[in-house]
């Protein structure tokens, strides 16, 4: 089964470490007794080599092989750039 890996998509909540993104993966199922649409999330440490995704952005990540302690995703594409708005203090006021 080479080739098989699985692939998720998923928007980065943290972007702080070095190579390393945190993205948070929704996904929806249907209660089996009840048939309510419950929303479950999960967080992903992903290797990102070349810092290509910030916060807010929207990725495509591939299981890989364990990179680290934490670390078994990594980034294959960015699929939607956030637009971040900067805001200087003195527009605060």
């Amino acid at each position: 089964m080479a080739g098989k890996h699985k692939v998720r998509q998923g928007r980065v909540i943290s972007d702080k470490m070095q190579k390393t993104v945190v993205v948070e993966v929704q996904n929806t199922e249907k209660h089996p007794l009840y048939h309510k649409n419950i929303i479950t999330t999960a967080k992903y440490k992903a290797h990102d080599e070349n810092k290509i995704s910030k916060v807010g952005d929207v990725v495509k990540i591939i299981e890989t092989a364990p990179i680290s302690r934490d670390k078994r995703w990594r980034v294959a594409e960015v699929i939607i750039k956030s637009e971040v708005i900067e805001i200087k203090p003195t527009e605060i006021v």
